[in-house]
C-alpha cells in the first residue's frame, strides 16, 4: 500500500509544471491575407489570398514559426509584346523565432523575423498559345500581430502585418522586391 501511495504522489508532482504551464505549446493559424506587391520591373499589383503558419513556443515569451502564404491577382496588361490578363500566383514558405509579449489575460502581441523562399508565377494565352512562367527566390518577412485570446484554446488574430523582401534571379539578373506588405487576420488554434 506505501509503494502505491508513494507512486500516486511522485505522479501528481510530476504533473505540476504541466498544470502551472500558462501558454500553448502549439499554435496553427488559418486565414485571409492581403498581399501589396511592387517589383522593379512590374507596376504595384495587390493580391488576396490565405495566410497559415505553425508556431511551436519553446517557452511563455519564445517559440519557432513556420509560415506560408498564397496570394492571387491577375493583371491585365502587355509584356514583351503579349496583351491580355497575366494570372498571377505569389506564394512565400519561411521560417524563424517569434517572441510574445503577453499582456494580461487576453492580450498576446508578438514580432517574429522569418527567412525562407518565395515563388512567382504567370501565364498569358494568345492566339491560342499559352506561355507559362515562374520564378523563385528568398524572402526574408520582418513583422508582428497581435491575438486576442477567445478560450483556452482559441485565438482570434486581429492582425498580422509584415514587410517581405524578396530576391529572385532571372536570367543571371538579380529582382529585388521590397515594397511588399502583407497583412493577415484570422483564427489560431492552441494545443
Amino acid at each position: 500500500m506505501r509503494k502505491i501511495l508513494v507512486a500516486v504522489a511522485l505522479f501528481a508532482c510530476s504533473s505540476l509544471p504541466l498544470m502551472a504551464q500558462d501558454y500553448s505549446k502549439v499554435e496553427i493559424f488559418g486565414g485571409y491575407q492581403y498581399t501589396h506587391v511592387g517589383t522593379d520591373i512590374s507596376p504595384v499589383a495587390t493580391a488576396n489570398g490565405w495566410d497559415a503558419n505553425v508556431t511551436y513556443n519553446i517557452n511563455k515569451l519564445v517559440g519557432v514559426e513556420g509560415d506560408f502564404t498564397g496570394a492571387y491577382q491577375t493583371v491585365s496588361g502587355s509584356y514583351a509584346g503579349l496583351s491580355g490578363n497575366f494570372p498571377g500566383h505569389y506564394y512565400t514558405f519561411a521560417g524563424g523565432p517569434v517572441v510574445s509579449f503577453p499582456a494580461g489575460d487576453k492580450l498576446r502581441p508578438f514580432v517574429h523575423v522569418l527567412f525562407g523562399g518565395a515563388r512567382l508565377s504567370t501565364s498569358v494565352s494568345a492566339s491560342g498559345i499559352t506561355v507559362s512562367g515562374s520564378m523563385n527566390g528568398l524572402a526574408t518577412l520582418v513583422g508582428g500581430g497581435l491575438d486576442l485570446k477567445l478560450s483556452k484554446h482559441i485565438s482570434l488574430r486581429l492582425i498580422q502585418a509584415d514587410w517581405v523582401l524578396e530576391r529572385f534571379t532571372l536570367a543571371g539578373a538579380s529582382l529585388t522586391s521590397s515594397d511588399n506588405i502583407k497583412i493577415a487576420t484570422g483564427v489560431a488554434f492552441c494545443f
